[in-house]
Formats: structure tokens, sequence, C-alpha cells
């Protein structure tokens, strides 16, 4: 008889008062109860740490000193207090299914897997979040999972993540030099040969941003972490599997993000047919999406993907000549805006 997993869910937060009881009560209704539950406050100043302590012993609530500001920093200071053999990370803007634990502790059964990576669903708010909600349902059951078979996975979801805590503890050390401390985590394991995991049916729910200011925000974070790691990590390119997949993720990105721009600008008529493809695939997917996730209102995001299409084509370069060319490297953490849930 195999030994049980000892398993602890560790969420860092700051100031989440109007979603953090929420996720607490997401992770004690589980199917298969975690033996540890660690939230760091990280010296909240409105009703985070209240709230908390209302659950008295069913939680361990752990107090930064002062504020860190960043979640790598508080992540780190609540891993010395982690007992499980696995580690969940996860948010506190986010909902864990009652099934995640009992789903994602199952690749733990193989020992060469390292860290398993779960799937992420974006919270119903307005078309921003559908948009995203699309992306991911897009990016994760395409894109993701064909990196699973080719056995690359390009990132571990900050939010739905599960870790080998020896190995979390031994190999993926806080540099606290990037702010994609998910992004970086992922190219570490990768780098030292171990085995990620992926897992469609370990689910958590997460609060995207609903207003424009906040997801522009969001993406200058994502594409400008991006770029830190992949120029922190340059050495990974090299390898044939992860060269093929950055290759399409960074070269291309930077070419076709590119031509959004410049090709209205030689021929409106030619433009007309360049963007056509494009219109036509994202209505294509749209009814993937909504057949996959059962929500029609998939079939409306075909213009509002195309808008943000430019938005997140102009943050990519933005962030490319940044980050790759003026090497100016921001570590402000963006903390976008929380809707009660």
């Amino acid at each position: 008889m195999l030994k049980k997993i000892k398993v602890t869910i560790m969420i860092p937060c700051y100031n989440e008062e109007a979603t953090i009881r929420r996720c607490v009560l997401s992770c004690l209704n589980q199917t298969c109860p975690a033996d540890q539950i660690i939230f760091v406050n990280d010296s909240s100043k409105d009703k985070t740490g209240e709230i908390l302590n209302s659950f008295g012993n069913a939680i361990t609530v752990i107090k930064t000193p002062q504020n860190t500001g960043n979640k790598s920093h508080a992540q780190e200071y609540g891993l010395q207090f982690v007992t499980g053999d696995v580690v969940i990370t996860s948010d506190g803007d986010t909902l864990i299914a009652p099934n995640f634990i009992e789903e994602i502790i199952k690749e733990f059964d193989d020992p060469r897997v390292a860290a398993a990576g779960g799937y992420v669903r974006s919270m119903k708010q307005n078309w921003l979040t559908r948009c995203r909600a699309f992306d991911y349902t897009i990016g994760q059951n395409i894109n993701k999972l064909a990196q699973s078979y080719i056995g690359y996975l390009f990132v571990i979801p900050g939010a739905a993540g599960a870790f080998r805590t020896e190995i979390f503890r031994d190999y993926l050390t806080f540099d606290h030099d990037t702010i994609t401390e998910d992004l970086d985590f992922t190219y570490k394991l990768h780098k030292n040969g171990f085995r990620i995991a992926y897992n469609r049916k370990a689910i958590v729910l997460t609060q995207d941003p609903a207003s424009l200011h906040s997801y522009i925000n969001q993406m200058r974070r994502w594409f400008g972490g991006g770029w830190q790691n992949l120029a922190k990590h340059y050495d990974i390119a090299l390898r044939p599997r992860q060269a093929m997949e950055l290759s399409l993720m960074y070269i291309e990105g930077v070419v076709f993000s590119s031509l959004l721009f410049i090709v209205p600008l030689i021929n409106i008529r030619f433009a007309v047919l360049f963007f056509f493809p494009s219109i036509l695939a994202i209505f294509a997917l749209s009814i993937y999406a909504a057949i996959k996730e059962r929500r029609a209102d998939f079939l409306l995001v075909t213009p509002s993907s195309f808008f943000l299409m430019y938005i997140n084509a102009y943050i990519f370069l933005e962030q490319f000549v940044k980050e790759a060319i003026l090497k100016r490297k921001n570590l402000i953490w963006f903390k976008p805006e929380r809707t009660k849930i």
C-alpha cells in the first residue's frame, strides 16, 4: 500500500477582504482534505487578517513582519512553515474546486513528477473577463495540452500549481528578480530535468481584471515577466523541444505583433485580406470554446478579442523593447482590483 501523501495548501494574500472568505471555504471544502492550510497574510491593511483569524484552528495564519510588496517574498516566508509532502499554491482571489486536491494529487503517484499544473477558469463579470475566459479555454485545451504531450509545459499557473515540497525547497530558489515567479519556477524545473504534469480536471476559478486599465497592467506584468525569464534562462531556448515552443511564442510573437501595425500602413486592401483569416480563426475557436465550456456567450467574443489582440500586440512589443532591448527591468508588483465574491 502506497504511503499517503501529505498535502499543504499555501496561499499568500494582501488586502483581499473582498475575496478571502470564499477562498478559505473552498480550501476547507475539499473531497480530499488538505493536511495543512496556510494563509500568509502579507501585513494587510484591510480586514483580511480579521477574516482569516475568524476561522480559528481550521487554518494556519502566518503574518509577515512587514509588507513585502511581492507575492514571491510572501511565498518564501510561508514556505518555512510547510509540513506537507506536496505544497499547492494559489491566490487569495481564487476559488479551488472541491475535487482539486483529489485530482492534482493523482499526478504525484508517478515518482518522476516534480510538479503539476491545474486548469484555470475566469469568474464571469463582463466582456473583458469573457475574453479572458475564452483565452484560457483555447490556451489550456489546445496549446497547453500540446505542450504536455511534448513534455514541455510552458508555465505552471500561479493560481493552480502543486509541487513536491522537497524539490521546491531544494531547486526553486526565490531570486525575486522577475515579476512572474510561476514562470521562473517552471523554467528552473525544466532546466533540472524534472517532469511537470498537467491535469485539466484540477480546476480553480480566479478573478481576472474587469477594467481595461487593470487588464493592461496585468498584461504588462505577464509579458514583461516573460521577457525577463527568457533573458534569465536563455540557455533553455537552445534545447530542441523548448526551442520549438519558445520560438512560436516569442520570435513569431514579435513578427505577428509588428505586422498588425505595419500592414495597414502599407496597403489597406491587403490589410483586410491579412486580417480576415485571424477574424475567421477567432470565430471558429469561439464555437469550439462555447461547446467545450458550455458557454453560449463565447460566441460573442470575436469583435472584442480582435480589439484585445491589438492591445496585447502593443504591450508585447512595448515590453520587448523595455525588457529585452533597453534592459529596463520592472519588478513592481501590480495588484489588480478585487470584486466581492
